[in-house]
Parts: structure tokens; sequence; C-alpha cells
């Protein structure tokens, strides 16, 4: 159950509960939600399937085959942005359904695994890529880095390339910093300064995740007050913009990411291996672009 009381009681409401809305999955990810269409996009990477949830009619396949994909988000004009963690590229799908390229390849090296994306409010993509999806010797670039994609010029940029594992990653509420989770032994996130031109500075550890339970940090999310929500053992983390620790949202299975969601943007949906969950809190998340 969530930790409704402490610190966290101004953000769970008192009489809010975790529901599971759909389980049977291999390995939930990637929950990014639609406005248009009021419903939730959510990945199942072993089964290689884009899922959509909406309260209406449940559960329905959206995309089969995904390219086992893994992050979801949108870009500005509606348009998907995958994570493609078995192609080993950054897609995006178009109006018509097809399929652009986005980024596979950095200086002729195929690309690790992209795990996570996020899109900055002037169009520019953000992603991690570790090697999660391939063999050892599968692996061409020598770090897993974590990179930036401007659409218009269609320039990939390594941003950072000293990470066990990158992961998940978040922007604060300003897009002033850049928040970025490391899976590895590390189990800690990590915090950037963004600069004017996009680029990363003054990286300093933001948060450790200790705990005795499985799980490492994974995908995460921020609120509009800069509270950073983070999957990991035991559930969802939620830090204050000072890397506060305030408390855990409990989950029965070990979460993978999450992501806000609703008309107000104040239910929170967990993609936690073979289920999704939502819980309704009091504060709204930030909005997907």
């Amino acid at each position: 159950m969530p930790s409704h009381f402490g610190k966290l009681a101004s953000i769970v409401p008192r009489d809010s509960r975790l529901e599971r809305l759909a389980t049977g999955f291999q390995f939930t990810e990637g929950p990014v939600w639609n406005v248009s269409e009021g419903s939730l996009l959510f990945s199942d990477i072993p089964a290689n399937r884009i899922y959509k949830w909406s309260p209406d009619e449940g559960v329905t396949v959206f995309r089969d085959p995904s390219g086992n994909s893994n992050g979801l988000t949108y870009d500005k004009k509606s348009r998907l942005i995958a994570c493609e963690h078995g192609n080993r590229r950054v897609s995006r799908i178009e109006k018509d359904g097809s399929y652009t390229v986005l980024a596979d390849k950095f200086r002729g090296k195929r690309l690790n695994s992209p795990n996570d994306v996020i899109v900055k409010s002037d169009g520019t993509i953000y992603f991690t890529d570790p090697p999660y999806g391939i063999k050892p010797e599968e692996q061409e670039l020598p770090f897993q880095g974590v990179f930036r994609f401007k659409p218009k010029t269609e320039k990939l940029t390594l941003l950072v390339d000293d990470f066990n594992k990158p992961n998940g990653l978040a922007f604060s509420s300003d897009e002033k910093v850049l928040y970025i989770a490391d899976s590895s032994e590390l189990r800690h996130v990590r915090a950037f300064d963004v600069n004017r031109d996009g680029t990363l500075s003054n990286g300093r550890l933001f948060a450790e995740i200790r705990s005795d339970l499985p799980g490492s940090p994974d995908g995460m999310k921020v609120d509009v007050e800069g509270h950073l929500y983070v999957s990991a053992a035991g559930g969802v983390w939620v830090f204050s913009d000072e890397g506060e620790h305030l408390g855990v949202i409990k989950t029965p299975e070990i979460p993978a990411n999450c992501a806000f969601g609703d008309r107000q943007w104040k239910s929170l949906y967990i993609t936690a291996r073979t289920s999704l969950y939502q819980i309704r809190l009091n504060v709204s998340g930030v909005k997907v672009p």
C-alpha cells in the first residue's frame, strides 16, 4: 500500500488506493498518456507489443510487432516516439502508421539498445542507450551513452558517456535540470544542468536508492511542484527537488516505469512487471509536450 502519512501526505490522498488495471503481461514498460484519446500506451518488451489501455475498452493491442519497444513518448505533433529495444533504434510512428528511423547509429556504429526517451518543449529528443537488449559480443559502442537528437537537423549528439547503465530520464518542471537514473549496482540518480544549447553540465549525485528489496532505479517522471518519481525497489520513490526522500508509493510488483495521465494529469500509472497499476494523487504531473 502507498505511504499515506508523513512527508507523502500532501501528495498521496489519505483515501487513495493502488488499483490494478490489467495483468497477464511479460514485462511492462514505457507508459505514456494520449491526451486526445484519453488512453494510455505502454510496452510489453518480450511480447514485442505496444498495448493501449482506456477506461472504456480496457486493454487492446496498439502495435504488433513493436521492435520490442521500451520507452515511449510523444513529440509536439503528437507522433509517438519509441525506443525499439530489439531493433536498437529510436523511431517515430507517423500519422499514417509508417515508421521513421530517427537514430540507429552513432559515428558509424550501431546503438546499444535505446531504453527510455523524453522530448523537450523545443522538440529535441533525449534518450538513454544501455546494453540491456543485446549480448555483450554484439555491443559496438565502447560506452553506455545519453544522447540528444534534433529532428530539424537530424543531428545526433552524445551528451554523457560515463554511466554504467543509463536508464530512465526526466526533465525538471522548468526544464533547467535533467535527471538520469543509473540502474547498475550504483543504484542512483544523477542531475545535470541543461544549458541553453541543450548540452549538459554540472553532473552531480541527486539521490541514492538503497533498499534490501530487489529493483534498481528505472523510469522517472516529475510533477508540477518539482517532485521526482522514481520507479525502483519496492515501488515508486518520491523525492523533493532538493533530493530529499519523501517516501515510497509501494507496489506488489517491481515497477519499471510510471506516467501521469487523465484529464487533470493526477493519475499516476505504473508499469510493474506483469501488470499495470494506477493511483490518484493530489498533484498534477508535468504534461507530455
